[in-house]
């Protein structure tokens, strides 16, 4: 039997959290912290208390979601002091129903708080960086290639506005949601499409030959603005012409460049200071991930580079990852896990509570027995080689509903 570096009682999150951050005596640059299903706040609980001790221990200064990183600016403008309702926050802030959920509001006003008593260079900032899509649609890059539009406007040549407007045309087009099965009804293929990529793609190169200057000559929040909208608006548009192929790789792509996009948006946020990512165990992982379909999906099998093998491959040392497993959630439809799976082993071996455990050891573990299949669509087990791609594994033997408000 695997023996845990620690284990502790369910509900003692700082005991657990300060034996994570001892684990890295050195801080890398960034931290990730999976979760095997959205929705279940007890991980994100567990995240709040972690970034609370990497502040206080190790000094992060960034906390990174898998939310869209372009509504996520609402976010971190209200935690470093800004005006605003904290319920609108939360609404327009957050992404997938994120902001529904009351860790993610208990975060939120603990960043605002810390801020209060710290000063401006030194505050702690909340990052999204999540593509602004969905699995059914994505949006027009209109309001992105606005503000890249804008900020450039002040600072160099560019076309007139209204020659990008023309060829974005109306918005409801690009977000048609019956182009996510149907590459004909995409806008991604169409001619004034490819223009607007064209002269997008100059934007970028103009502002990228150009931040140097305006590093020296601007406020860096606004510039960091001017360079994510330049991230969002190329990134939708390579988003919408791979969904206008009619291709046996269509699906496999579109993973492929959301994960890209996240990739980029966290190492921009890791620029400024050692960062914490919470994120699905499939995107934070160090190599190939892949999901599969049911059969009225079309039983296929998605395989891509996640955000995290582009982060091991950038960063190296300086990117590690803790995924969290499962054994049993009720209120989640994810009973005890199948005996010959090693969730089950883990289950049946170790005591109640929560047990950090090194991912080699486990993985060595996991040789010869089955995958656990997954009662439910939303949670994904430990497959053959996530073990093998991340660092340390953190295993929470039986989760309750939450009840905290």
């Amino acid at each position: 039997m695997t023996v845990p570096l620690i284990s502790v009682a369910g509900d003692d999150h700082r005991t657990l959290v300060e034996a994570v951050a001892a684990q890295f005596p050195t801080p890398p640059r960034v931290l990730g912290f999976g979760e095997p299903v959205h929705g279940e706040d007890e991980f994100a609980h567990l995240r709040n208390a972690l970034f609370e001790v990497l502040v206080e221990r190790l000094g992060f200064t960034s906390i990174a979601l898998e939310t869209s990183a372009w509504e996520g600016r609402v976010v971190d403008a209200y935690v470093r002091g800004g005006d605003g309702d904290e319920d609108e926050v939360m609404a327009t802030g957050f992404t997938h129903g994120f902001g529904g959920s009351p860790a993610n509001r208990a975060l939120v006003r603990w960043l605002r708080e810390q801020n209060r008593h710290r000063p401006r260079e030194r505050h702690l900032r909340f990052a999204a960086f999540d593509a602004p899509v969905e699995m059914a649609a994505a949006p027009s890059p209109r309001a992105a290639l606005r503000s890249l539009h804008d900020f450039l406007g002040a600072h160099a040549d560019v076309p007139p506005w209204e020659d990008l407007d023309r060829l974005l045309g109306p918005d409801e087009p690009w977000s048609d949601p019956a182009a996510a099965m149907d590459p004909a009804r995409s806008v991604g293929a169409e001619p004034g499409v490819r223009e607007l990529g064209a002269i997008t793609d100059d934007l970028r190169w103009t502002l990228a030959a150009e931040v140097p200057r305006l590093r020296r000559e601007v406020d860096p929040d606004e510039l960091d603005d001017a360079l994510l909208a330049a991230r969002t608006a190329t990134g939708l548009l390579a988003y919408h012409r791979t969904m206008a192929r009619d291709t046996g790789h269509r699906w496999h792509r579109l993973a492929a460049v959301r994960d890209t996009m996240m990739a980029d948006n966290l190492q921009a946020i890791a620029e400024r200071g050692p960062t914490l990512v919470f994120a699905h165990n499939q995107h934070l992982r160090a190599g190939t991930t892949s999901l599969s379909f049911p059969p009225q999906f079309g039983s296929t099998t998605l395989r891509w580079q996640p955000a995290g093998a582009h982060l091991a491959d950038r960063l190296g040392e300086d990117y590690r990852v803790i995924a969290c497993a499962l054994g049993e959630a009720a209120h989640q439809e994810i009973p005890e896990p199948e005996p010959d799976t090693v969730e089950g082993v883990l289950h049946r071996d170790l005591p109640p509570g929560n047990h950090l455990l090194a991912a080699p050891a486990v993985h060595a573990l996991q040789r010869g027995l089955a995958a656990r299949k997954s009662p439910t669509y939303r949670y994904i087990p430990l497959d053959e080689t996530i073990l093998g791609q991340v660092d340390q594994l953190l295993f929470l033997r039986a989760i309750e509903a939450d009840r905290r408000s």
